[in-house]
């Protein structure tokens, strides 16, 4: 783990370990965490217990597992609240859902990378899900793509050399010729997708919601396994996607 100039090493480290948390539904031994972390495991263990006494990590004693506290998620909920597209969004999630029977989520790009926000689960009994809290380099995901889609090609291309490529599968892009060859296709058509760029046998299909100025504000999208979402029905969310994405954008500026 490289520490930047400046940074509190401790708080570095322990915020690193609170990601790996999140991240995590079933829980993590401090064995597995100290080795991604790349820290000692009585380092680990040391952290972790500070972040237990203020909350924001639980240790499972039976199952001898960590877990995120309930400290964490309180403060996510003020960040969530923080954004007053959250709340206004559900609906059209859930409609999102419901019409396709898939997941549907919100992003928002947070620095190089897109981290869902909020999402409404599938009903199906396989799903395709990148949990609240996931993270995934802006290049690897619809809600990414259909964002940077709004810039105009330079600061895309600076943004592309700041942040540089991160593949995630062998569909993922590797460079700008590629990225940009798509970025002109979203605009074209008003949606994008992320072809298994994050995950094999996953596919996304986003839309852009825009502020009052035209800015974009956060993504919506519907994801699920390559199997139910190929082909025709690409199309088919990708049309439903980008009208909800436009109703989205017209309740927030108030036209709706």
């Amino acid at each position: 783990m490289k520490q930047k100039i400046g940074n509190v090493q401790s708080v570095q480290r322990a915020m690193t370990l609170l990601k790996l948390l999140a991240a995590s539904d079933e829980g993590r031994r401090v064995s597995d965490l100290a080795k991604e972390s790349e820290l000692a495991v009585s380092t680990a263990h040391r952290l972790l217990t500070t972040l237990e006494d203020e909350n924001f990590a639980y240790f499972d004693p039976e199952r001898t597992l960590w877990h995120v506290g309930r400290a964490a998620y309180s403060v996510g909920s003020a960040y969530v609240q923080k954004y007053n597209f959250v709340t206004p969004a559900l609906p059209y999630l859930r409609k999102l859902r419901d019409e396709t029977r898939e997941t549907a989520n919100l992003g928002i790009l947070d620095g190089e990378q897109i981290v869902t926000i909020s999402q409404v689960e599938s009903r199906e009994i396989v799903r395709a899900i990148s949990p609240t809290g996931g993270r995934v380099p802006a290049f690897c995901s619809g809600m990414g793509k259909a964002i940077l889609a709004t810039w105009c090609d330079g600061q895309i291309e600076r943004f592309a050399l700041q942040a540089g490529f991160h593949p995630m599968t062998p569909r993922s892009h590797r460079n700008l010729e590629t990225l940009m060859t798509e970025i002109h296709h979203i605009r074209e058509v008003g949606y994008a997708v992320d072809d298994e760029e994050h995950a094999s046998g996953l596919r996304c299909v986003a839309g852009v919601v825009l502020s009052r100025a035209g800015d974009a504000v956060c993504a919506i999208s519907v994801s699920a396994l390559s199997s139910r979402l190929s082909g025709e029905r690409i199309n088919e969310v990708g049309v439903r996607i980008k009208g909800m994405a436009q109703s989205l954008t017209d309740s927030l500026s108030g036209s709706a």
